[in-house]
């Protein structure tokens, strides 16, 4: 019995082999030529060593790291030592990053290389660098948020941005520098100091992110976080020519457990956490990351990233600016530059009006300022210093004070704002608009006087801050480098439509470049 089941399956075999021979023998051109192929050639691809991106680690994009790490083209560990080398070589300078978390950075390095080697699930982020801002919650240290009194500010555990990136794979080098209670463009403060721009220390890094933009411009990390209530993501992402996204309010969890009280709702509505990088494609790696859920956000939003194609060509509204807003010509000259980068990858730009922008940012000062006055004005300035005191002053002078009736009423008209926007983007679902329309100030402007402190923030940085009070997304993307300084422009687009923004943001950078390898040029 044995023998016969061996002999039928020799016979089946041979018809298998004589029927797969008959297939074979049919096959024409190409398809038959690929399949005589000697095997020779395949094994040696499969042999082949993983190939590491060009230039030093710390050079590379946040994309190309987590490749390099997961195919094993580099470890964990000598990436996450390149990039704390290049923080002491440049960072004392700099001023850029304030808390050093070099030993546990190496540790979660070490760790992360085990994970690889024992076939792990690996994150997005697995094993890449970034930095985090000093005022989100990471467990175990002070929320200080510039301000020295916060040292009994103690988070208990990590913010949901830093969970997030952490359960990514990301290993954080350090926290970065803010002003005092975030609330200043500028980044100084009497805790940690002043944070100095990269490409020249006689203008500003931004701010409230300064440390952020500062510290990944410079080769600090491959994505910094960052957060934004007024411009504090895309002013400093101007200022040290890097790319980031604004999100839209509710697309990235938020939660300070440290904190002595909830946010304010109108403060809440109009802020939102973000990601600073070099690359256009690792501000959209990174958004991808922090969105995820936390369920201590009762506003976070389960929004898709990527959204239905508008159809093409994708028509883009060139903002028309004020006519009382004095715009430098080289920042018009950067502004048609990225009009026609965006003209020749396919869009179709016009420049037109948009909806009431100077309207909007008043609204924006009117409800920001209150609300502060009425819950945190005395507390912070009890705790802060006289700069602090010069800049909020000037802030505050903007602002219409207002009754409770008044109040209602500017949060009725926010809505109103936000529609006819929303109506607007029907028609063009990009807006590209000016960051500043003035070359960067220097680095402690804004305590000159209250008057230049209005200067900045409505004639020169109207088109920033007026987005926040609207919830919109806005991308900043550079564009050129006039006298050494970087210019970027603003891409803003629908709620939860951050994929076209990016989008637009991706083509101009396609076509301008990256402007951290001059700088890099520059520093070294």
């Amino acid at each position: 019995m044995a023998k016969k089941t061996v002999t039928r399956k020799k016979t089946a075999a041979k018809k298998a082999a004589q029927t797969s021979g008959k297939r074979n023998a049919v096959r024409k051109g190409k398809v038959a030529k690929a399949a005589t192929k000697p095997v020779k050639k395949a094994a040696a691809r499969k042999s082949s060593a993983p190939r590491r991106p060009k230039g030093p680690a710390w050079q590379w994009s946040a994309v190309e790291t987590a490749a390099a790490i997961r195919s094993g083209a580099i470890s964990a560990v000598e990436t996450v030592e390149a990039h704390l080398d290049r923080m002491r070589a440049v960072n004392p300078r700099l001023n850029a990053v304030v808390v050093d978390l070099s030993e546990e950075a190496l540790a979660a390095a070490h760790a992360a290389d085990k994970r690889r080697a024992k076939g792990g699930e690996l994150g997005l982020l697995h094993g890449v660098p970034i930095t985090i801002k000093e005022n989100v919650d990471y467990e175990g240290r002070p929320n200080f948020n510039g301000v020295p009194a916060n040292k009994d500010l103690i988070a208990p555990s990590d913010s949901p941005v830093v969970r997030n990136l952490k359960k990514a794979g990301a290993i954080v080098l350090g926290l970065t520098n803010t002003p005092e209670f975030s609330f200043r463009g500028f980044t100084d403060n009497p805790l940690h100091g002043l944070t100095l721009n990269p490409w020249d220390p006689d203008i500003t890094c931004g701010g409230s992110s300064g440390g952020a933009g500062s510290a990944v411009a410079a080769g600090i990390g491959t994505i910094a976080h960052g957060n934004d209530i007024g411009g504090s993501l895309r002013w400093p992402a101007h200022c040290n020519g890097v790319a980031t996204i604004k999100p839209t309010q509710g697309r990235i969890p938020a939660f300070n457990a440290s904190a002595t009280a909830e946010r304010p709702m109108l403060a809440h509505l109009m802020s939102a956490q973000g990601p600073l990088a070099r690359h256009v494609a690792d501000v959209r790696l990174a958004l991808e990351v922090m969105s995820q859920r936390d369920p201590r956000d009762p506003w976070w939003v389960p929004a898709p990233l990527v959204g239905p194609k508008p159809k093409g060509p994708i028509k883009v509204a060139l903002a028309r600016i004020p006519e009382d807003m004095d715009v430098d010509p080289h920042v018009a000259a950067a502004l048609r530059q990225a009009a026609d980068h965006l003209e020749r990858s396919g869009y179709r730009v016009s420049e037109v009006d948009v909806p009431d922008i100077d309207g909007v940012w008043q609204t924006w000062c009117d409800i920001i300022t209150n609300e502060t006055m009425v819950m945190q004005e005395a507390g912070m300035l009890k705790v802060t210093s006289e700069d602090f005191h010069k800049a909020w002053g000037g802030m505050k002078a903007k602002a219409n004070l207002l009754d409770l009736k008044a109040w209602m009423q500017a949060t009725a008209a926010r809505n109103g704002h936000i529609r006819a926007w929303q109506v607007f983007f029907e028609e063009y679902p990009v807006v590209l608009a000016p960051t500043t329309v003035k070359p960067i100030p220097g680095p402690r402007e804004d305590t000159v006087s209250a008057e230049r402190v209005r200067e900045i923030f409505w004639g020169e940085i109207r088109f920033i801050s007026a987005i926040n009070v609207l919830g919109l997304p806005g991308a900043v993307v550079p564009v050129a480098v006039h006298d050494g300084k970087p210019i970027g422009v603003q891409l803003i687009a629908g709620r939860y439509r951050e994929d076209l923004a990016l989008d637009a943001a991706a083509a101009i950078e396609k076509r301008a470049g990256v402007l951290a390898h001059r700088l890099w040029e520059q520093m070294d």
